[in-house]
């Protein structure tokens, strides 16, 4: 399956409200000023356009689309591009926002961005979503640019979209460049690596949390509710390192097995059967909401957002949750996951891997020189488990969980970084 950086979507829980309250918070912490708080906190730049396409019909469409360039601050803004109906510029501006603090967290020299446009690519052709993003990178030339804002793929959007992308920018210039864009084909400068990466980052945010609560990976249990490309390699690298997976789960509902599930098998079975568990006989079907009662060492949300809340906390019994989607924890769920004595690490922290592994693509086209898979996983371990110890003893510094800590981490980077470049 193809990296698709994961990012929440606005509902009726609203995650990106959630994100603003734990930012809110830590910066009350840091003791932030009220000019430092609005800086960090208004979008840089947005951008609006309409994007007429030629549809297969022969009728001229006109799409709405979006860039929000929320920071500039640590370096070239950073983020994906969604091709969604739902896509709005409130939900671009936040989800820009959230890339600057995941950047910020893990170190890397990025600001954060985000992009869409308002679409069903599910009811187009490939003719027409390469004419839309044709269009939309036309629009986006002066905006766009390796030392300026760097997309990559998110819902919606894959691998190839990110060829078309840099192929209509490289036109524009007279030669290839292929640091425009992340998320590329192996062929057109994409880096190893990047699939697996989100899921690898969960994987040592997992292990790196197991050291702290002393529990021995090859006698730890674990529980992986989504099997898209993030849960699936977070899942089989845990069972690479000892952890037994006791249970996962798609939209088809959720499988267990005590002994354990042999999870190669699954993703096999999955990829086989139209990306679907359904059917799955490695493992008793049970409900998906059940997933998250099972007594396990570790859980790892990897599905979407929001499906830890206050409806459904007390019923938690891992003793780690490690977020591999963003937003699957509601802010009206912390305090009681803080009283019930369970580690989090925050999305922000535990699914920065494939940002990481896109700012790896980004030197290797910049340099001119590929790096081998055992390099870039090297260097991904070594920035997750970095960053993780970094946030683990800025918890304890100010007695707040990792989540916090993390925004705390981010926001004090950026606004350090501001008072140095002499921003006031």
């Amino acid at each position: 399956m193809s990296y698709i950086e994961p990012a929440p979507i606005k509902d009726k829980e609203n995650p990106l409200e959630s994100m603003m309250q734990r930012f809110d918070k830590a910066v009350e912490l840091l003791g932030i000023s009220e000019e430092m708080y609005h800086i960090l906190k208004v979008p840089r730049k947005q951008v609006i356009v309409g994007l007429p396409v030629t549809m297969d019909s022969g009728e001229i469409k006109t799409f709405e689309g979006y860039r929000v360039i929320h920071s500039t601050i640590l370096g070239p803004s950073k983020g994906g591009i969604r091709f969604d109906p739902a896509v709005n510029l409130d939900e671009v501006r936040a989800l820009a926002a959230w890339m600057t603090w995941k950047c910020a967290v893990v170190d890397i020299p990025y600001g954060g961005a985000k992009g869409g446009v308002a679409c069903n690519p599910r009811e187009m052709s490939a003719g027409e979503i390469e004419r839309l993003m044709r269009a939309y990178t036309t629009a986006m030339l002066d905006v766009f640019g390796p030392d300026q804002d760097i997309p990559a793929p998110d819902m919606g959007t894959g691998p190839r979209e990110m060829a078309w992308l840099m192929d209509e920018y490289s036109k524009s210039k007279g030669m290839t460049v292929p640091a425009v864009v992340t998320g590329k084909p192996l062929v057109l400068g994409g880096s190893l690596g990047r699939t697996e990466a989100t899921g690898r980052g969960v994987m040592v945010s997992a292990l790196a949390g197991m050291e702290k609560l002393r529990i021995n990976p090859y006698r730890a249990t674990a529980v992986v509710q989504g099997f898209g490309n993030v849960g699936s390699h977070a899942a089989l690298l845990l069972r690479e390192r000892g952890v037994a997976i006791h249970a996962i789960s798609d939209i088809s509902g959720a499988y267990y097995n005590d002994k354990g599930i042999d999870v190669a098998a699954a993703v096999a079975y999955r990829d086989n059967n139209k990306g679907s568990l359904e059917g799955f006989t490695g493992a008793e079907l049970i409900s998906g909401d059940d997933i998250f009662t099972i007594p396990v060492d570790v859980l790892v949300p990897a599905a979407k957002e929001d499906v830890i809340t206050r409806r459904n906390v007390e019923s938690i019994q891992a003793k780690m949750i490690v977020e591999g989607a963003n937003g699957p924890t509601s802010f009206k769920a912390d305090d009681i996951i803080n009283d019930k004595g369970i580690m989090v690490v925050p999305d922000i922290l535990a699914n920065a891997g494939g940002v990481t592994v896109s700012y790896f693509e980004w030197v290797q086209n910049r340099i001119g020189y590929k790096w081998t898979l055992e390099r870039v996983n090297r260097r991904t371990d070594r920035i997750m488990k970095d960053s993780f110890d970094k946030v683990y003893e800025t918890s304890l510094k100010y007695k707040v969980s990792l989540r916090i800590a993390a925004y705390i981490v981010a926001i004090d980077k950026v606004s350090s970084t501001y008072k140095y470049r002499g921003g006031f």
